[in-house]
């Protein structure tokens, strides 16, 4: 919201000064939202009364529940790293960097990249027990 205050009159202008400072005191003497809905709570039980009763289950959810955010995951640590620009680090998740498959390409091994002490080399191929194999008879 924007108004253009150099085309309002003196009367316009001291007009529109006294409406804020209404808005600003009421806004000040409210109470906040949370002690309201304390009150209201304790209200509604000392007279036998749940919210949920009162106004219905949509109103409470909205007003006393938060979202439920997504659990924070741990930073992980890189197993590569580029030895021309040390900046360049990869932890092995996901979809392999441009730098290190352009490298790989030109027939280096991941195993150089590797960062000492800190990295193993992890293998993509998943054991085969408990998989049942079919053979030919012949």
């Amino acid at each position: 919201m924007s108004i253009d205050l150099n085309s309002l009159t003196l009367r316009e202008l001291s007009s529109l000064i006294s409406n804020a400072k209404q808005r600003q005191k009421s806004l000040k003497e409210r109470l906040p939202p949370e002690k309201v809905r304390r009150q209201l709570t304790a209200l509604a039980g000392k007279a036998g009364y749940t919210i949920e009763e009162l106004f219905g289950t949509e109103v409470a959810k909205a007003g006393g529940a938060k979202k439920s955010r997504r659990r924070k995951r741990p930073k992980i640590q890189p197993k590569y790293r580029d030895p021309e620009s040390p900046w360049n680090t990869w932890t092995g998740r996901g979809r392999m960097p441009l730098w290190l498959a352009s490298k790989i390409r030109f027939g280096q091994n991941p195993v150089d990249f590797l960062i000492p002490g800190v990295a193993k080399l992890t293998t993509k191929t998943k054991p085969l027990t408990g998989k049942r194999r079919l053979f030919k008879q012949g």
